[in-house]
């Protein structure tokens, strides 16, 4: 059975440090325990008394004088007593290493268990991490959320791993989500253009038709007339907004001045019982891009906003510059988007007006997004929509 990689790591820092360390202590237990110094003295202290009784036997005492054989007597009796002490300390000595080499024991013992704890502490703290890291690719590659955010455990460069690997994972979602939705869009495009195409063959010799039946109709007939007329060219226009939806900006991208397309259109489009409200940064460039979608798309905005405050009250603008690009905030104070639209509002045929194709923004969108730029809806505070637009800049001019 395979070991766990935690156990891995537990056995590699046990191997590493535990295992040396105990065994240079276990060593230096039996080197103590074998290394006496008082037996080496007991036998020099023994070599010696042994000659110096051969010397007291083979000597003939009678020859020597009284102060001689007591000199010789006090020679023996320090000999002898040499040899006990030396006897004794040598028991001492012994007891001496043997307690000195069961503390190295003791010590090797407790070096191996603090090893082994702090081995085992060490390997969680690597190993729990990487486990849990290992988790998260599985999470990613299953395309399925990361779990919410933990007090951080572990080594600083873990928890910038996993930054690294939520940002990862962040920017993986939002590229899938860019590609369904480019893939949703490129289909619902060719559907438009093909729709839009069928549209407009009958309704040209429709209007034709109705136009021709006008110039003799009788006043009973003149009313189912503009029915059909206003019909058709609301049909018209529908067509006219689908082959918008399925054609993305062509020709060359110019400098456009926002501030300039957003001050001439609120002029334009507003009706005569609003007002706007424009606040322009002088610092915000100018961007690239395609002068006449961009102006169809704010435009827009502009009438969405009219329409929701009908045709009353103010409307606010603000240009400010955005790092290098550029942010366009269109504020009005109608009733607001409810609250079930708010995440579709750019969704083709998602509309909350009566009548509404719900193809506006959604034509404000795929316009934005092909210049680079981002849209999003926001609540205004005092009541109300804003719609928030950001666009990059111009491209640095290469050196």
């Amino acid at each position: 059975m395979a070991l766990s990689f935690r156990n891995r790591i537990l056995l590699a820092l046990i191997a590493l440090g535990a295992v040396p360390t105990a065994t240079a202590l276990v060593v230096l237990a039996l080197v103590v325990r074998n290394a006496n110094p008082a037996t080496a003295t007991r036998v020099a202290i023994e070599e010696v008394a042994r000659t110096g009784r051969t010397l007291v036997e083979t000597m003939d005492s009678t020859r020597l004088g009284p102060a001689e054989r007591r000199a010789l007597a006090a020679h023996a009796q320090e000999l002898n007593d040499a040899l006990r002490r030396v006897q004794r300390a040598e028991t001492y000595a012994s007891y001496y290493s043997a307690g000195l080499a069961a503390l190295i024991l003791a010590l090797a013992a407790l070096v191996l268990f603090g090893s082994v704890r702090l081995g085992d502490y060490l390997s969680r703290q690597l190993s729990r991490p990487i486990e849990e890291l290992i988790r998260w690719t599985g999470h990613i590659r299953r395309e399925e959320p990361l779990p919410p955010d933990e007090p951080e455990r572990g080594a600083p460069e873990f928890a910038a791993l996993r930054r690294a690997l939520r940002e990862m994972a962040a920017g993986l979602a939002e590229a899938r989500d860019r590609r369904v939705e480019a893939e949703r869009l490129a289909a619902f495009r060719e559907m438009a253009r093909r729709v839009a195409h069928e549209m407009k063959n009958p309704l040209t010799p429709i209007r034709f038709a109705v136009s021709q039946l006008a110039r003799t109709a009788t006043p009973a007939q003149r009313e189912p007339l503009e029915v059909l007329q206003a019909e058709a060219g609301r049909l018209e226009q529908l067509a006219r907004e689908f082959t918008e939806l399925g054609r993305l900006p062509e020709g060359p991208a110019a400098e456009v001045d926002l501030a300039e397309l957003l001050a001439d259109l609120t002029r334009t489009t507003l009706p005569p019982g609003m007002t706007a409200r424009l606040e322009f940064d002088p610092r915000a460039p100018r961007i690239v891009g395609h002068y006449e979608p961009l102006r169809r798309a704010f435009s827009n905005l502009l009438r969405n906003a009219a329409e929701a405050c009908e045709g009353r009250g103010e409307v606010e603008v603000r240009l400010t510059s955005a790092g290098s690009g550029v942010e366009v905030r269109v504020t009005d104070h109608g009733p607001g988007v409810p609250p079930a639209l708010a995440g579709r509002l750019f969704e083709p045929y998602v509309t909350g007006k009566p009548g509404g194709t719900g193809l506006g923004l959604a034509l404000v969108k795929q316009t934005v997004e092909a210049h680079g730029g981002r849209i999003r809806y926001e609540p205004a505070p005092a009541g109300g929509a804003t719609f928030v637009v950001t666009l990059p800049g111009p491209p640095l001019s290469s050196p």
